[in-house]
């Protein structure tokens, strides 16, 4: 399971990211000063760290110089909205920046692009009442088994770890059939259409005009 260490000094906001992340399949911790957080990644291994500037004890640019021999990416969550400090958590190696007050959404989106970016995936990713358990190679829908032929369970892993990303018809193509995609989408268009007849996700797994398809979750 993915591991995210929050730190924040508010205990609210901490809670709301808790909460979210722990809704989304994440395994959080929380701390609210910077030495805290200090001890617990001294502990612990974390696979992302969404990071306050402002903090006691020890604040989060202080925290970044600690981590970043350690190559744990990192999300600064800041009220600190000005060009500057956005440049200088970058310059200090954060691999992005988000300033409060913010919307869980997006936060959510940012955790899971960045976790893609070190190809840091879920093992077990759940959508409704669909299981899919990447390692295992195993999908429940309402906890019965799903049977899925090779290509649909690798196209469900592109959607299921891009959730609420518009996916090109030709990458989709090119990733699952490892061929050069030349806009004959009869192939694709028919494994989506089982997908969603298998999955009851008629109204979830949309076309999306001259792009391709995007799995519609709710957070």
């Amino acid at each position: 399971m993915i591991k995210i260490l929050i730190v924040d000094d508010e205990k609210a906001i901490c809670d709301l990211i808790d909460l979210n992340l722990s809704a989304s399949g994440y395994l959080c911790t929380a701390v609210q000063d910077g030495l805290k957080a200090i001890e617990m990644i001294e502990k612990e291994q974390f696979d992302l760290i969404l990071l306050d500037i402002m903090l006691p004890g020890v604040d989060g640019y202080d925290i970044m110089d600690y981590v970043r021999p350690l190559k744990v990416p990192v999300i600064f969550i800041t009220a600190k909205h000005e060009v500057r400090d956005r440049v200088k958590g970058l310059k200090l190696g954060a691999d992005d920046y988000l300033v409060k007050p913010f919307d869980v959404v997006e936060l959510v989106a940012r955790v899971e692009a960045v976790l893609r970016r070190y190809q840091k995936v879920q093992q077990i990713q759940t959508v409704g009442d669909v299981v899919v358990d990447m390692e295992a190679r195993q999908v429940t829908r309402g906890g019965k088994p799903v049977v899925l032929t090779n290509k649909e369970f690798q196209l469900l892993v592109l959607f299921v770890t891009n959730k609420n990303v518009a996916l090109f018809r030709e990458s989709l193509y090119e990733k699952v059939w490892e061929e050069e995609y030349y806009g004959d989408s009869r192939t694709l268009d028919l494994h989506v259409q089982r997908l969603r007849r298998k999955l009851g996700w008629e109204h979830n797994l949309v076309a999306v005009y001259k792009v391709g398809y995007r799995l519609e979750v709710s957070q």
